[in-house]
């Protein structure tokens, strides 16, 4: 019998209270807290200090309310971007020491070294609305021929939940899986299940947790339409999984596969290379408050069905970023939730344009800031509350960034000059606000087999300075845009949340015009008046500025297909899996090229 909420908080407010270990008795609670306190004290000290630099600069020639909104605006940016500061210097120090550095962020990792049998049962799920059913389809069947190839086939079920309400689509759908199944063996064709829904209740949430509730498997791993992982990852995570039973969540670090997009190459190249120690510095103190990102992760569904149902929002409507939420629950059960930080055979596909990226991101902002209207949940570990917290403070920085370059022009006319130091405390955030991303980087130039397997030093370092250059054009635009969109959330225009784009696609003069007015004319308001008031502010500006002002060439030429082919050809921004890919990433680009 499932436990009452109840007993579930009442055991977790006893365990909170003075563990020795975490659930799974990998690691001391007073090592964590003792890194928790560390890495909070650091964030605290380089916060304040730039905040107290900030307002000296501000202050040299007179302190007023013009002055005091930009000083808002920069303590605004500060908590994300310290953070990440501290996370992507921990993780650097980790990855320099290899292995011993992995197992102090992830000692679970240990576990699937081993090559264990299985004796789980796990359903491999993929969730579906209205997306393109041959592109995911094959996706899952590629997966499945990667376990088949392990030996350890036996073990895995397969199924599609799809909540498609286009009748050509679920057609299709039904089409593909039935053609599937009729070319295998009749054993092997029982383990792959079709589910649709009539209605979409609870969204992608909602699906799952029907599934849980009537599946007889032991484990879950949750793939999305673009989610590729090979066998052998599968199974590294289910043998830990085995090996911890009060392990709840298990997520991949997923990495982007090879795009023919250049902006999709570009996007990921530093993504990917942000991620990795970034992911690495924040597992080494949030350990088993670990992250879910909704896919690419093993789930244990017994005490998901149990323990992880969404509440409902105040004011009504369902949880969109469902993941986070999950993932708290899921510790507040008494199960551990972490993440495996290493770069092994998990792929997802990134927005294959700058339209789709800024979609996606709205999506996001919208899910996140539902996180205010959760209602108080008790029982919830300190960790688990700065987790929700934190999924809501990312998205200060586009508004404070936004509104900071729109006063800028009043106070450069307002006043004499810059003030002394403003230029050096401004590089100074920019290359803080790059610190995960420069970490990766540094990481790989400094090993020799990562340089090779990127193509060699020259072509990393070139590609190295196009994704910088490019991400700063990125910033500029996506700050304004993700304002725009959380004005809209404020005002009620709440969006909507339909399948992606994941097709590299070209895109008009006209589009990028239609989809980006108000980025545009952001950039020739601040940059004109800028050059107005004062010409050389203006060229310091260009970092934050020229993204907005370039947003629509940015965004065509990215989309080109010959600028994404030219880069391919160059290897500029090429991932190792390009460069010597996997059987499933080369069956996956055979499949593309057919």
């Amino acid at each position: 019998m499932p436990q009452t909420d109840s007993s579930v908080i009442a055991r977790a407010e006893s365990s909170a209270r003075a563990p020795l270990t975490t659930p799974t008795g990998l690691q001391a609670c007073i090592t964590l807290r003792r890194r928790r306190l560390a890495v909070l004290g650091l964030t605290l000290v380089t916060g304040l200090a730039f905040a107290a630099a900030l307002a000296a600069v501000l202050a040299q020639d007179g302190f007023d309310g013009l002055d005091l909104a930009l000083l808002a605006c920069g303590i605004a940016t500060l908590p994300w971007t310290v953070l990440g500061v501290w996370n992507a210097a921990i993780g650097f120090l980790l990855l320099r020491a290899g292995r011993a550095g992995l197992l102090a962020a992830a000692p679970h990792a240990a576990a699937g070294e081993a090559e264990t049998p299985l004796h789980l049962t796990t359903a491999v799920v993929m969730t579906l609305r209205n997306e393109d059913p041959a592109r995911a389809l094959s996706r899952l069947a590629l997966v499945r021929e990667s376990l088949v190839r392990t030996g350890e086939g036996a073990a895995f079920r397969y199924h599609v939940l799809s909540d498609s309400d286009r009748p050509e689509v679920a057609r299709a759908e039904e089409d593909w899986v039935a053609a599937w199944r009729a070319g295998l063996p009749e054993a092997e064709a029982a383990r792959i299940r079709y589910r649709r829904r009539s209605e979409n209740a609870g969204y992608k949430a909602g699906n799952m947790q029907e599934f849980c509730a009537r599946s007889d498997a032991d484990l879950m791993l949750p793939l999305d339409a673009d989610s590729l992982m090979t066998g052998p990852a599968i199974l590294r995570l289910v043998r830990i999984m085995q090996a911890h039973p009060r392990l709840g969540i298990l997520q991949s670090l997923a990495v982007g596969a090879p795009a023919a997009s250049a902006f999709a190459r570009l996007f990921q190249f530093g993504m990917r290379h942000g991620m990795l120690p970034y992911t690495l510095g924040a597992a080494w103190w949030g350990a088993e408050c670990g992250p879910f990102w909704g896919h690419n992760a093993v789930v244990r569904i017994a005490p998901f069905a149990a323990h992880c149902r969404l509440p409902a929002l105040r004011g009504g409507g369902a949880v969109l970023s469902h993941d986070q939420v999950e993932a708290v629950l899921m510790r507040r059960a008494g199960y551990e939730v972490r993440v495996l930080p290493i770069e092994e055979g998990s792929f997802e596909d990134n927005p294959p344009t700058l339209l789709d990226h800024l979609a996606r991101d709205a999506r996001w902002c919208r899910g996140n800031l539902q996180y205010l209207r959760l209602p108080p949940m008790p029982g919830l570990l300190p960790m688990s509350r700065f987790q929700l917290v934190w999924a809501v403070l990312m998205f200060l920085n586009p508004p404070a960034l936004t509104l900071a370059l729109l006063l800028l022009p009043w106070r450069a006319a307002t006043h004499d000059g810059p003030a002394a130091g403003a230029a050096a405390l401004y590089l100074v955030w920019l290359l803080l606000s790059l610190a995960p991303k420069l970490a990766g980087y540094a990481a790989v130039l400094a090993d020799r087999e990562a340089r090779a397997a990127h193509g060699g030093g020259a072509r990393f370092l070139a590609g190295m300075l196009a994704e910088v250059a490019a991400s700063l054009l990125l910033l500029g635009a996506s700050s304004v845009r993700l304002t725009g969109a959380m004005i809209g959330l404020a005002l009620g225009r709440a969006g909507t949340w339909g399948a992606q784009d994941r097709d590299a696609r070209g895109l008009r003069w006209g589009e990028g015009l239609a989809a980006l007015p108000g980025v545009t004319l952001f950039g020739l308001l601040v940059c004109g008046a800028l050059a107005l008031v004062s010409p050389a502010l203006l060229v310091w500006s260009l970092p934050l500025t020229l993204g907005s002002l370039l947003a629509v060439p940015f965004c065509v030429l990215t989309a080109a297909p010959e600028a994404g082919r030219a880069m391919a050809r160059a290897g500029l921004c090429a991932t190792r899996e390009e460069i010597a890919p996997p059987w499933e990433i080369a069956r996956l680009g055979e499949g593309r090229a057919a």
